[in-house]
């Protein structure tokens, strides 16, 4: 097969080159380039216990974890608790490394394969997750916590992304390398109140302190020469287009309400609402050193803002437990709202479902053992909510496809004495396995 490259300068990135800028200079609120770094947010409950059940802890919610995961569930505490927590996190992102958007493959350089290869950003995180105080007092309870809502780091590069291919011409996108950060921390004040035996009602008040940072660099190939355009990039500074820092270091109070109802000594249902925060999130574009835009290489030459909201959840639980006290199921349905996201951005050309999570947990107690074990055992479904393009943009389709269903399988076991408990938690994925380790101490 024999490819030719135009001998313009620009020539054989021409198409692109106006398509990015159309891209990066439209007048959407925050709409970037086509280069996605993908985030992975955890929204289970807090605690090593809730965590080997699968995440179904809202219709149980009968320690100091419940401050967050369900507030109206302190009044079943009787004596002051204190709750901590660590976790760490293994992730493993997938995001797109190279290969052929569209036509087959020219066979020259890395210009080899048909259809898109992923590779994976494999990160491990750890911290403290979960600090509460919770001070009980007749029918009503009050709780202080500080709990990690989100933690998150991701480094990838994408080059060789080949389109076209006529005996005339190949074409490939530019390159990118991206880094992001995201930490997103909150502080609250929950309080429950008894207005019977078995009803419970709670509120929660949350301060929400989120920074985050996502670094996308755009570079041409190594040299103006065919050879090059099929070859790797080395990304030289003198090659850089264009950089975007999408960043917010912002803070923001969200309500948490929650019930629970004990329909009998053996079941119970609970639910929880957690309001989405707010956050004032910006975008700056800089000018690199490869193509006049207009300014001095590291100048800024676009800067917008715009607000996002992250997405609200509802949560619905039913628990049943053994009259001996052995046995506990627990069910759980969460309603995640991430089309939160799009809409406050006001992204007409992306799309990201709201989803049902399913969470199943079960704990059996060796109440005859001394010190009191108990085993745990979960699974729950976390449905594909990637931001997917919309366009018909062979870039973003490419960068943004839909994901796949994921199912976390879970496991635990706790140790209990006379006011201390420690519970280990562990939960796997493909895309991040988690270790939870908590202690409470009541007094």
């Amino acid at each position: 097969m024999t490819v030719g490259i135009r001998d313009n300068r620009f020539a054989a990135h021409a198409g692109v080159l106006l398509f990015l800028l159309v891209e990066v200079l439209a007048p959407a609120s925050v709409s970037g380039q086509e280069a996605v770094v993908p985030l992975q947010f955890s929204f289970s409950d807090p605690g090593a216990r809730s965590m080997g059940l699968g995440g179904a802890f809202v219709a149980l919610a009968d320690d100091a974890t419940a401050a967050f995961s369900n507030p109206a569930g302190l009044t079943q505490l009787i004596k002051p608790e204190i709750s901590i927590e660590g976790r760490r996190w293994s992730y493993s992102s997938p995001f797109i490394e190279h290969g052929r958007v569209e036509n087959l493959p020219s066979g020259f350089g890395i210009d080899t394969t048909a259809g898109l290869l992923t590779a994976t950003s494999e990160d491990d995180l750890a911290g403290l997750s979960f600090l509460s105080l919770v001070y009980p007092k007749e029918s009503w309870s009050l709780a202080f916590f500080r709990h990690e809502y989100a933690n998150f780091q991701f480094l990838g590069e994408t080059q060789g992304l080949f389109f076209g291919g006529s005996t005339c011409c190949q074409d490939r996108f530019w390159d990118q390398r991206s880094q992001s950060d995201l930490d997103i921390l909150s502080y609250g004040l929950s309080a429950a109140y008894r207005l019977s035996d078995r009803f419970h009602l709670g509120l929660g008040v949350v301060y929400y302190d989120a920074s985050f940072f996502s670094d996308v660099e755009i570079f041409l190939w190594d040299e103006d020469t065919v050879p090059s355009v099929f070859a790797p990039n080395s990304y030289l500074p003198e090659r850089s287009v264009f950089s975007e820092r999408l960043s917010f270091d912002d803070t923001d109070w969200a309500l948490t309400t929650g019930f629970l109802w004990r329909l009998s000594e053996s079941f119970s249902v609970g639910g929880v609402y957690r309001q989405a925060p707010e956050i004032d999130i910006g975008v700056i574009l800089t000018a690199g050193q490869a193509i006049d835009l207009g300014v001095p290489a590291g100048d800024v030459f676009r800067q917008e803002s715009a607000t996002l909201e992250l997405p609200s959840i509802f949560g619905l639980g039913f628990a049943y437990r053994a009259p001996d006290g052995r046995l506990t199921v627990s069910l759980q349905w969460d309603r995640v709202e991430y089309s939160n996201i799009v809409d406050s951005l006001e992204l007409d050309d992306r799309a990201i479902d709201n989803v049902n999570e399913l969470h199943l947990g079960a704990e059996y107690v060796f109440l005859e053992s001394t010190p009191v074990i108990a085993i745990r055992f979960g699974a729950w479904l976390d449905p594909d909510h990637q931001m997917r393009a919309t366009s018909d943009s062979l870039l973003a389709r490419a960068l943004l496809p839909r994901g796949d269903d994921e199912m976390h399988y879970s496991a635990g076991i706790g140790v209990a004495m006379q006011n201390f408990q420690v519970d280990v938690g562990l939960d796997f994925a493909d895309r991040v396995d988690t270790v939870s380790l908590s202690a409470i101490y009541d007094f």
